[in-house]
């Protein structure tokens, strides 16, 4: 089933999953804060349409919100109510300190929900290098097929995002509600490292919240690339 993708933000996460997305034959909105006319050119590149924020918005079935965490307050409410958003972002307390993170009271997609209170949210796509996300993408069936953690409350919301996951290349395992979003947030043994779908499974399952790993891991965990 094709959908209509909007997308809040024309970073590289932004590009590379609008360029996935348009590939498999979706059609996708890209946005940005300076204005469509400010990316004429990337959504010509891309092979999609570009509006303000607010028409991107209202444009996705499915929208993508590829902004930097704390300018979450971006993201407009109303034109979300009831659609499925896509919360990629991580924590990086030095761009700015968001006390509920701090405290570990709430995971980054729960920050989202809570601005968005009638959207469905799920954590998909922050554990992934963006150089990564268009070269490791795999048809359906490929011995080396990467799968990716995805988090949220909404049953048929998660159920929309691993068939959009599986059309641009990717395998999906399912974390639990938002709640459970930490299992593959930062610094956790998931983060960015390449696995495919039993090796993601087992690794979040023995994931606990003491679990802590170093910055750039990744670097030293292979996974599927050996």
């Amino acid at each position: 089933m094709k959908m209509k993708i909007g997308i809040i933000g024309a970073g590289r996460m932004a590009q590379a999953v609008g360029r996935l997305a348009a590939k498999a034959g979706h059609q996708v909105m890209m946005s940005n804060s300076r204005g469509p006319e400010s990316i004429l050119d990337l959504g010509e590149a891309i092979g999609c349409s570009v509006g303000s924020i607010d028409e991107a918005a209202a444009f996705g079935e499915v929208v993508f919100a590829a902004i930097p965490l704390q300018a979450y307050h971006a993201i407009p409410v109303e034109p979300l109510f009831g659609k499925v958003v896509l919360n990629p972002q991580n924590y990086f307390p030095h761009f700015g300190r968001i006390s509920e993170l701090e405290r570990g009271i709430m995971t980054t997609a729960e920050l989202l929900a809570q601005h968005l209170p009638q959207s469905r949210i799920v954590k998909v796509l922050n554990s992934i290098l963006v150089e990564e996300v268009v070269p490791d993408a795999r048809p359906a069936g490929a011995p080396d097929r990467r799968a990716l953690p995805i988090a949220g409350d909404d049953k048929d919301a998660k159920e929309i995002v691993i068939r959009l996951l599986d059309q641009i290349g990717y395998d999906v395992v399912d974390a639990g509600p938002l709640a459970e979003g930490w299992r593959f947030e930062r610094r956790k043994p998931v983060y960015c490292v390449p696995l495919n779908k039993s090796m993601l499974e087992q690794m979040l399952s023995t994931t606990t919240r003491a679990t802590l790993m170093p910055e750039g891991h990744w670097h030293y965990h292979r996974g599927i690339r050996g």
